[in-house]
């Protein structure tokens, strides 16, 4: 989906893109009894993004917005992905499946593949996503954790989310020292990480930002990587976390300063 106006086609775009799991059992590599539970909340980063971009239309934001929405069922069924599968992503890289429970970064990968090869308008890519329970153990419950190619995209954000309400904070980002945790000797990475005690968070990014094309690089584009596990709910419920800091991130009218 597309906003374009005579008012913002000549500039660079936003890419938004969620991770929807619409319900998240684990597949294969089955969640328990108890970690099952609330798994209705695996698509809080596309509602995020969804809420976001809608505002934004509403607000007549003067910007080109693009969404892209990853929405899927991890279930068990005669065609489910099984651990040592070996898939290939649209970015053409091979991945070894050793945890069919880390499936968002399957799906958010192929999206920014998508965006960063096709959207040729596009400056800066977001990914939304309740991804990692590390994020908890990074960031807490209120800030959402932030990983990006760019130092000042990091600074961006995080005053996007004292501006919104929607508080982020950053990620260690080392994908040098860090993508040997996606070591396979079969394909080109595994979805997975071997040490879940090396910063899994971040490690769970570095998958996806793997994914994006070089060509986008090259030219200098911008990503940036939103896990918002633990603010995107609380006491069972969804908190709507994500829309304001979309609306902050792509400019809206009213949530471009401090008030």
């Amino acid at each position: 989906k597309d906003v374009l106006t005579e008012e913002n086609e000549e500039q660079s775009a936003i890419t938004l893109v969620g991770k929807g799991i619409v319900y998240d059992t684990g597949g294969l590599a089955i969640k328990s009894r108890v970690g099952m539970c609330g798994m209705k909340h695996d698509m809080g980063g596309a509602a995020g993004v969804l809420g976001g971009f809608a505002a934004a239309v509403r607000l007549r934001t003067p910007r080109k917005i693009r969404l892209m929405l990853c929405l899927a069922e991890n279930a068990i069924g005669p065609e489910s992905v099984r651990n040592d599968d070996i898939i290939t992503q649209y970015s053409g890289k091979t991945v070894e499946i050793n945890n069919s429970d880390a499936e968002g970064r399957l799906v958010l990968s192929d999206a920014v593949a998508h965006a960063t090869q096709h959207f040729d308008d596009s400056d800066l890519v977001v990914d939304m996503a309740t991804l990692t329970g590390a994020q908890l153990v990074s960031t807490g419950k209120t800030h959402a954790a932030i990983l990006t190619n760019k130092e000042e995209l990091e600074h961006t954000a995080v005053k996007a989310g004292l501006v919104s309400g929607d508080l982020c904070y950053p990620l260690l980002y080392a994908p040098e020292l860090l993508n040997k945790e996606f070591n396979s000797k079969v394909a080109d990475m595994k979805n997975s990480v071997k040490d879940r005690s090396n910063a899994q968070c971040s490690c769970a990014g570095h998958f996806i930002e793997s994914h994006i094309d070089s060509k986008y690089i090259e030219r200098d584009g911008g990503w940036l990587h939103v896990d918002m596990a633990g603010p995107g709910s609380k006491a069972e419920r969804g908190t709507g976390y994500g829309v304001g800091l979309v609306l902050s991130l792509v400019g809206a009218p009213g949530f471009s300063s401090r008030s």
